[in-house]
């Protein structure tokens, strides 16, 4: 047993995210059957990332704030700190700080039989999507 070594807090490229994003890795793979990750990942007011999906799906457990979730029908749900969120492996969606506060998750998932793959990031998150539905 050890204590894991502590890593620097890195902002999320502009590629994959828009606002500011900063992710502190939490726990990753030792071994080669290993392959849960962990990260604390911290959201500027209206920062969110870019549509993505998950080889094996993806648990986001607020910490902090309200975070908002986009599924590509259009539907936005608003996830509140101490709430939990589940993505099916494959589903494209995207997350987000609500525009007026800054909003933390936990981000739970395992990496695919191709570590490249574990995330497959795709466009960027339009206002309108941001939005929601009407």
């Amino acid at each position: 047993m050890n204590i894991e070594p502590t890593t620097p807090t890195v902002k999320n490229p502009p590629e994959q995210f828009a606002g500011d994003v900063w992710v502190d890795p939490i726990a990753a793979p030792h071994e080669g059957d290993q392959r849960m990750t962990v990260a604390l990942v911290r959201f500027a007011p209206g920062a969110r990332t870019a549509w993505h999906s998950h080889a094996r799906g993806q648990y986001l457990h607020v910490t902090a704030g309200v975070a908002r979730f986009g599924h590509r029908d259009g539907t936005v749900i608003e996830v509140r700190a101490g709430q939990t969120l589940y993505t099916p492996p494959g589903e494209d969606h995207w997350h987000a700080a609500g525009g007026d506060g800054f909003m933390e998750h936990l981000a739970m998932l395992e990496n695919g039989d191709d570590p490249a793959t574990t995330t497959v990031w795709k466009e960027h998150v339009t206002d309108e999507e941001l939005a929601g539905r009407d």
